[in-house]
């Protein structure tokens, strides 16, 4: 190791790691083996989510749906992805991380391949919600492995890492969709599009062989100790965190997935761009994103837990104002204002991943991150269809700043939340 990397208290003592990837060693080859098959599934899990925000436009024409049925489609997804959140959640501590990980990824690649074979929209909703089971919990489920590995000092980057592979799943998406709609008419593209969905089957086989829980999470379910319990976040003792983690988790989501969903669209119908045209928007919206979970990551150890939700919740809604009020025409203003919407939106999900898992004890971790952040997807889920029937009349552009309110609503929740950084997982 370099002396760049090392740096020594006094003779005699241990190196203390603290290079750029100090994060990385410091987990270890297991715990680093745990991190690649987490980063795998949750960029899988981005694609697979996308294909349908991407595929919107060509869906409502091939199956002549308004604005409110298409915003739908997304939010039955999200509202499904509560429930399969909290039972991934409690299946991660009954029958361990790793499980639990392997059923969620197998589930939203096989209901996410049969998406592309709906003959009608009531087929295509009734998948998109049975996908949002293994959707809902394969985040939940992946933080929560990582983070039993990494160290208190490292677990805000360490997980801002995890959730940065959601920018890399969202790139791969646009690539996939602007060869696929380049290639093949509109009408069998989108359904191309939701078959490559069946990628996520390979990471199984590496999660299988590779990867396995840390040593405490292992040790908490042989005690059983209460362990999976729903109940047990409901209790005096957890009931107001889990009320006021769901309040957080709904505003943030609210307000990211209101944009997911209605930024392709907005920039196809209200700003007349192609499908590359749209892709080269995209990419610099996803740059911004990745560079945001990165940096965000970073905040969440050196600001903390709360400090950095604060800070990013105020420049997202910030951003969604600027970006929503651009005069036509301005296209090049609107590509530059990409960096920040995608930098700011994401990096306030950096700190989730410890966050949520530092304010449950070991036994019902699992229950508690997988319920709080899930609840609060499926009521945020709310807000992507309220766009749809507000777009009607504001056109998407108008009805995005609703995005907003969402974030608002997180600063309100941080009151009621204490700060976790630097909270070992006992």
């Amino acid at each position: 190791m370099s002396t760049s990397q090392t740096r020594h208290h006094s003779q005699g003592e241990r190196p203390v790691d603290t290079g750029a990837f100090a994060w990385l060693r410091g987990l270890g080859p297991r715990g680093r083996r745990a991190f690649g098959g987490a980063f795998g599934g949750y960029a899988l899990d981005s694609y697979d989510f996308f294909t349908l925000p991407l595929s919107m436009v060509a869906i409502a024409a091939h199956f002549g749906l308004d604005k409110g049925q298409t915003g739908l489609l997304t939010t039955v997804t999200l509202v499904v992805s509560a429930v399969g959140g909290a039972l991934a959640g409690v299946l991660a501590d009954r029958v361990g991380r790793v499980k639990a990980l392997m059923i969620t990824v197998v589930t939203y690649a096989v209901f996410t391949v049969l998406c592309g074979f709906a003959p009608n929209y009531e087929t295509l909703l009734v998948f998109r919600a049975l996908q949002g089971l293994g959707f809902g919990g394969e985040w939940a489920v992946g933080a929560i492995l990582v983070a039993e590995y990494a160290s208190a000092k490292h677990r805000g980057r360490t997980l801002g890492a995890v959730q940065s592979a959601w920018a890399a799943g969202w790139a791969l998406a646009v690539l996939a969709y602007t060869l696929v709609f380049q290639w093949a008419d509109a009408d069998l593209a989108w359904r191309i599009l939701f078959w490559t969905g069946a990628l996520p089957a390979l990471l199984v086989v590496y999660v299988r062989r590779n990867v396995e829980d840390a040593p405490q999470a292992a040790e908490a379910r042989r005690a059983d100790a209460g362990r999976g319990s729903l109940g047990a976040v409901f209790r005096p003792g957890l009931l107001r965190t889990t009320l006021f983690a769901i309040l957080l988790s709904t505003g943030v989501q609210g307000g990211y997935y209101t944009l997911a969903t209605w930024v392709p669209t907005f920039l196809k119908t209200e700003r007349g761009l192609t499908v590359v045209g749209t892709g080269g928007y995209l990419t610099l919206l996803i740059s911004g994103a990745f560079t945001g979970y990165l940096t965000g990551g970073y905040l969440t150890d050196r600001l903390g837990r709360k400090k950095n939700i604060a800070l990013f919740a105020v420049l997202s809604a910030a951003s969604v104002l600027a970006y929503t009020h651009i005069p036509a025409g301005a296209n090049t203003l609107l590509l530059l204002l990409g960096f920040p919407l995608g930098f700011c939106m994401s990096a306030i999900f950096s700190g989730f991943g410890s966050f949520l898992a530092e304010l449950y004890p070991t036994p019902v971790r699992g229950t508690g991150q997988g319920l709080t952040y899930n609840t609060g997807r499926a009521v945020g889920a709310v807000f992507p269809t309220l766009v749809g029937f507000l777009a009607e009349g504001w056109g998407v552009g108008g009805a995005l700043v609703f995005g907003a309110v969402g974030y608002g609503l997180a600063v309100l929740a941080l009151f009621g939340l204490p700060e976790t950084r630097g909270r070992e997982l006992a």
